[in-house]
Parts: C-alpha cells; structure tokens; sequence
C-alpha cells in the first residue's frame, strides 16, 4: 500500500462512522441508541440475510422473533416447525444448521452465545463471516466482517484489480487495515449501510458518500468497474417431474431426506433430477393415469437451473401406498412447501 493510500486509510473510519450516526438503517434486529445488542437477535438477523435481502428478511424475522423470542426457545423448536416457518427463505440448509446452532448454545454454552470469535466459529452452521459479525456487533469486539456490500466498498476504495472470488484475502487484509479498534461493530454495520445505499452496484451516489475523497475508484472515474469479477460458467440445466396425488380435496406430501438439497422439507413427490426431461420416470404410483398439467415451474438453484413438470393423478384408490400426510389443499400454503414445489403446486390448481 503507498503512503497516500495508507495516509487516507486512517481517515475512513472516523468519516465512515460520523456518516453512520446519523443514517443507520432502521432495522429490527439492531439495537437503538444506548441498548445493548442482543446476541439472538444479530446471530439470527445475519443467518437469514445470508444469499436474501433485508426487504425479504425484515417481516420474517418479526415472525421468528415472536413465535421463538430466545434461543432457548428455538432451541426446544421441533424440526418440522422450523422448516416450514423457513419456507420460501430459501438455502435450506441454514435452517437446519440454526436448529443445532441453538441446541449448541444451550447445551454447550449455558444458553448463552460465547463472546469470543474463535468459540463463535464452532457452533454449527456459523462461518468466519457470521462469527466475526457477532463477535463485534453483538459484543464489540473487534473483529473483520467482510459481506458482499464490504467486498463493494473495499474493493472501490482501493481500486483493487484482482477479480473475485480470488481476490477475498486481499479484501479481507484491506478490511483488517481499516477497521478501528473501537466501535468495531458500528463500523462493520456502516460499511454495510453504505454498500446497500451509496454505493450499490449500478450508479453509486459517490457526491453523498462520506468516503468519496478517499475512493481510488471514484479518483478513477470508474467506480462500477469495481468488484472484477471473473467470468462466470454458465449454471447446468436439469430437468425433473413433480407429482401431484389428490383425493377427497387433499394432496399427497412427502418429506424430504434430512440431508441434501432441501433437506427435511415438505414436498410434491419428486423422481430424479436430471439432464433431459424425464418424463414419467419413478412415477411414484405407475399405475396411476397421469395427465401432465400445462407449463413449467422454473426455479434457479445456485449451482443449477431446474424445470419441472407436474404429473396429475385425481381419486386414485391405490394412492394410500404412498407414504407421506394428506394435505387439505385449500389450506396448502400453510404446508411450509420451498418455492420450487410451491410454484409446481401452483400447475396442479389452475
């Protein structure tokens, strides 16, 4: 780092917080003015913003919050409960890591989660981001939170030309160099506000940032160049049917195995997942006669891009030899179904 930039690095964080004291971000899961924070609530907040958006975020973690208000409480949660308040979260994998993680709290920690950053980082499902964020929001340690709006603003500010994701350890070791001993948590907060405000992706409001003077980026003339991103491989297509067994007004669901895609979820019967349609392959009754309903659920996984097609079986008498629970369809939105099967349910009851 030249001595212009390291001269300018000791300026971010006092203008950055300055900036953050007067437009912090309302958000439920902060604690106001003279409050301490609550561990729960930062642990919980920063699970269920991981890959979804805080207008997503913010009425479901209102709901969380009141039905399970502690972690004891979602300690002592039943697991079918939990997956379908997550529904339609997505990355369904977090909800079951933050099932153990509570268990793991109360267990191991006497209910209560441990302020150090390294013992934060052994409870399940809790990453070095998440771990770093609750160390220093929930308890003012000082700690290198870096999300994808950090990674923004760093990579701005330095100009760093290495194209992500290789370029994370250097982003880190900049975040590292500028963040302050002090007010460690307001500062990773602020360094978020502003990625999701000021400095967004597309035509960043670098005349309201209170780090443009010392943004290379910006000194540039190009701060959108900024992260580099390499090219991306473009996502697989797969292919799969759903299957849609209805009598006496109630559909057929099934649960999901507890581990893998989905895991633990009510859901459609499903065959596999594959790279050409299937058609009626694993049918689950192959007896039945099958009428395919118009269109296609689509659905974007992260690592693949699935089509289904939905299989209509109505008043089957041999349907029973399925195992699973017959849900009153008039009330299947209260099944906790992940979008995907949710949006295949939607081809059976047009």
């Amino acid at each position: 780092m030249d001595a212009k930039h390291d001269h300018d690095s000791a300026a971010i964080a006092p203008a950055l917080l300055g900036w953050y004291d007067s437009h912090a971000r309302d958000l439920p899961w902060r604690a106001r003015s003279g409050e301490t924070p609550d561990p729960y609530r930062v642990w919980l907040s920063e699970v269920m913003l991981q890959q979804t958006t805080v207008a997503t975020v913010r009425p479901r973690f209102a709901d969380f919050v009141a039905r399970w208000p502690t972690v004891a409480a979602l300690a002592a949660a039943a697991d079918a409960d939990l997956m379908a308040a997550w529904a339609g979260l997505g990355y369904y994998a977090r909800a079951r890591n933050l099932l153990a993680c509570a268990r793991a709290v109360v267990t191991e920690h006497g209910g209560a989660f441990p302020a150090d950053e390294a013992l934060l980082r052994g409870l399940p499902g809790v990453g070095d981001y998440t771990a770093a964020a609750v160390a220093a929001i929930a308890f003012g340690q000082r700690a290198v939170v870096v999300d994808g709006n950090v990674e923004r603003v760093v990579t701005r500010l330095f100009a760093l030309a290495d194209p992500l994701p290789g370029a994370k350890p250097a982003i880190r070791a900049l975040t590292d160099h500028i963040t302050p001993n002090e007010r460690a948590g307001d500062f990773a907060q602020a360094m978020m506000d502003l990625g999701a405000s000021l400095c967004s992706p597309r035509n960043p409001a670098c005349v309201l940032c209170p780090l443009a003077a010392m943004c290379t980026a910006r000194a540039q003339g190009d701060p959108q160049a900024y992260p580099v991103k390499a090219a991306k491989n473009a996502r697989p297509q797969r292919y799969g049917t759903a299957y849609w067994i209805e009598r006496d007004g109630a559909v057929l669901l099934v649960r999901r195995p507890p581990k893998g895609l989905l895991g633990g979820m009510r859901a459609l019967p499903t065959g596999p997942w594959v790279d050409a349609p299937p058609g009626l392959a694993e049918a689950p009754l192959p007896v039945a006669v099958w009428a395919l309903a118009p269109g296609t659920a689509i659905h974007v996984f992260t690592h693949f891009r699935l089509e289904l097609v939905l299989a209509v079986a109505r008043g089957d008498g041999q349907s029973g030899a399925v195992q699973g629970e017959w849900w009153p369809i008039a009330d299947l939105e209260s099944a906790g179904l992940p979008t995907v099967f949710a949006k295949a349910a939607r081809l059976g009851r047009v």
